[in-house]
């Protein structure tokens, strides 16, 4: 990687008119951060460009906005000193130099006007602290003092100042070093490894939207593990995911061992990250076996046990999104979904499909059958290649059983053919426990085949029905 630009990218239009207001308020301004970084990455530049102004942000901003067509929607933020330019599918934030100091119990800075270096100290990663100046005299200048370049020619996620101060100073920093070497897949720098495990419980003075962003990044990247190892590996996930951590570990009584389910699940998550981009299916593959920990038994007889771990999990996701302030709405009741239902394809695969199984499967599952299907293959971790490519097989005929049965049963978000009203006239009944027996029986017998999903046969099945219980029918 050399210092020599490819100037296609920096010379967006946007960059040369922010140059031109720059020269006009007599400021030197920079692009820099994760644009820049990802300039020399040759990735997919973000639309979200933060500008530092050696001055005021907000009158560089103000001037900007000035000068683009389209009257475009511009926020200051007069505490914080900052101004958002939203322009077409562009996002500036502008912000003068600053330099900042920490107290102790909080990771919100003291700060106070700087230079740009006082700025790029601040900045968390040397790969993030570098910066493309935009006045005319020096357009596409790099000024990078930490070497920055050079890290990630060698896909280094380094502090610019001393680790153990960057990390306790804003924790969320730890997180942020995990996240981009999850991204990028790069290596975090030795020293800066320590100073995480270091500083690991200085995590707790973050707020949980801020970690729970994080954590969405890393289950949103190509290979998640990578994120959750070294989570791991420097203590961070204990006081984060302890539901997780409880997991690890193989136990061993009279020559009976079961499999070590954390590192199962870290397997499971890259698996289904191949196949989808549904952050919250990829949680429920985080989570889909946390009731292993609180269930695990061993019986001389049948040796370890996880019983009723699927339910156990799905009450401790609702514990687990509290906690973490995440939310407590149809997301997270997916995602319990998910967990519920994790075993009920694997049970299905295993034995004689019937149509019956299927039936009830796709009842319960209703939307969500296909993101089951998803979860439950992405849980075969063998590395036997027979009994690998066994069940890949066998879920192909529980797939290929779910869509003779839609297409003749039509089970999907199933309705019932008769309703409670019918049934209450019929029978010329009251609200009463007899209208949701009758119902069930219906229900049932649609599910276990005995009548198909069709108004005449479900009418019949109620008249039936309705005579075993001494109903007599209405005469108008």
């Amino acid at each position: 990687m050399t210092k020599e630009f490819h100037t296609a990218a920096i010379h967006h239009p946007i960059f040369k008119l922010i140059g031109e207001a720059s020269d006009e308020l007599g400021v030197d301004a920079y692009v820099i951060g994760g644009f820049v970084r990802d300039y020399f990455l040759k990735r997919n530049t973000p639309k979200d460009i933060d500008i530092v102004a050696i001055g005021s942000g907000i009158e560089l901003a103000k001037k900007v906005a000035s000068k683009l067509k389209g009257k475009p929607e511009i926020s200051i933020f007069k505490n914080f000193g900052t101004a958002m330019i939203k322009h077409k599918d562009l996002e500036l934030e502008f912000v003068g130099a600053r330099k900042e100091s920490y107290n102790r119990d909080s990771r919100k800075p003291i700060v106070e006007d700087g230079t740009l270096e006082d700025d790029q100290n601040r900045r968390d990663f040397t790969i993030n602290a570098m910066a493309l100046a935009l006045n005319k005299s020096n357009f596409g200048e790099l000024l990078d003092p930490f070497d920055g370049l050079t890290d990630l020619d060698r896909e280094i996620i380094r502090t610019p100042l001393e680790p153990g101060i960057t990390y306790s100073d804003d924790p969320l920093r730890m997180m942020r070093a995990i996240r981009f070497a999850t991204q990028l897949h790069f290596t975090i720098e030795l020293k800066s490894l320590q100073a995480i495990t270091e500083n690991k419980d200085r995590i707790k003075i973050v707020s949980k939207e801020r970690i729970v962003d994080e954590l969405h990044k890393i289950l949103m990247s190509p290979k998640p593990s990578i994120g959750f190892k070294l989570m791991h590996q420097t203590g961070l996930l204990s006081l984060i995911l302890p539901e997780l951590t409880a997991l690890q570990g193989i136990e061993e009584i009279e020559g009976q061992r079961h499999k070590d389910n954390f590192w199962h699940t870290l397997e499971v998550v890259d698996n289904i990250a191949e196949t989808t981009d549904n952050l919250w299916l990829r949680w429920a593959a985080l989570l889909h076996d946390i009731g292993k920990a609180p269930t695990k038994r061993f019986h001389e007889k049948i040796g370890w046990t996880f019983h009723a771990h699927e339910f156990v999990g799905a009450k401790m996701v609702y514990k687990l999104f509290k906690r973490l302030r995440m939310p407590l709405n149809e997301k997270m009741k997916f995602v319990q979904k998910m967990v519920l239902m994790s075993s009920r394809p694997i049970i299905l695969s295993e034995d004689h499909v019937t149509d019956s199984a299927v039936r009830r499967l796709v009842f319960d599952a209703g939307d969500y059958v296909e993101d089951l299907m998803t979860l439950c293959e992405a849980d075969i971790t063998t590395k036997n290649p027979r009994k690998q490519k066994k069940y890949k097989n066998n879920f192909k005929i529980v797939r290929q059983k779910i869509v003779e049965v839609e297409e003749r049963d039509h089970i999907r978000n199933f309705q019932p053919p008769v309703s409670g009203e019918e049934i209450m006239s019929t029978f010329n009944l009251k609200p009463s426990k007899e209208i949701g027996i009758i119902k069930d029986a219906i229900k049932e017998a649609i599910l276990e085949g005995e009548i198909p999903n069709e108004y005449e046969a479900a009418y019949n099945f109620m008249l039936e029905k309705g005579r075993k219980m001494n109903l007599k029918v209405h005469s108008e």
